[in-house]
């Protein structure tokens, strides 16, 4: 099944430019709350991708896999994702 990723394509290139960015902050040995902020800015915009990626994931995969009984391997990738998660 083909997927709309266009929302999430977007906000990976926004955490693309981000991380460019903290690159050219720490080479200009700029002051490091500042960068921290901006990797928690990061780190929140890939959190936002990843989940928006898995809700779609569960709205059309899953949901298909369930739909023709045979869910127990979408199940099992949800459950490792999840165990990622909780580390």
């Amino acid at each position: 099944m083909k997927h709309d990723h266009t929302k999430e394509l977007n906000l990976l290139k926004t955490a693309k430019g981000q991380i460019e960015a903290v690159i050219r902050m720490t080479e200009e040995d700029r002051y490091c709350v500042d960068i921290a902020n901006q990797i928690l800015a990061v780190e929140a915009l890939l959190k936002k991708a990843n989940l928006a990626i898995l809700k779609q994931h569960l709205n059309t995969c899953v949901k298909e896999s369930i739909e023709t009984s045979n869910f127990q391997e979408k199940t099992e990738e949800i459950i490792a994702i999840l165990d990622k998660y909780m580390k």
